[in-house]
């Protein structure tokens, strides 16, 4: 069974940088999508990044293009959001998920706090 474990959140000041992990285990996941994705309060959740597990491809929200890098680390099974001229906007649950080809992410973990304060 698939596991994904999201670290690295916290509170930052505007302007500042965080870098979120997503450890993930129990898949090959070389045939996987890994994606970022979050959820402020009262809104719904959307897509905030994602890479492709063999040849890295990465895809990036409008919103965050330019200032969050996502990378993977193969050796280490961790996908890595790196978040840049953070914005109090960017203040949500931010959530690692896994997919294998183009349907939903049925792989979700349990979220992590990313607060930025203005």
């Amino acid at each position: 069974q698939v596991q994904l474990v999201e670290s690295g959140g916290g509170l930052v000041q505007a302007g500042g940088s965080l870098r979120l992990s997503c450890a993930a285990s129990g898949g090959t996941f070389s045939s996987y999508t890994m994606g970022w994705f979050r959820q402020a309060p009262g809104k719904e959740r959307e897509f905030v990044a994602a890479i492709t597990w063999s040849d890295r491809r990465t895809y990036y929200a409008d919103s965050v293009k330019g200032r969050f890098t996502i990378s993977r680390d193969i050796a280490k099974y961790t996908v890595r959001l790196q978040m840049n001229s953070l914005k109090p906007e960017d203040t949500a649950v931010y959530f690692c998920a896994a997919r294998t080809g183009t349907n939903e992410y049925p792989y979700w973990g349990q979220g992590t706090q990313v607060t930025v304060s203005s």
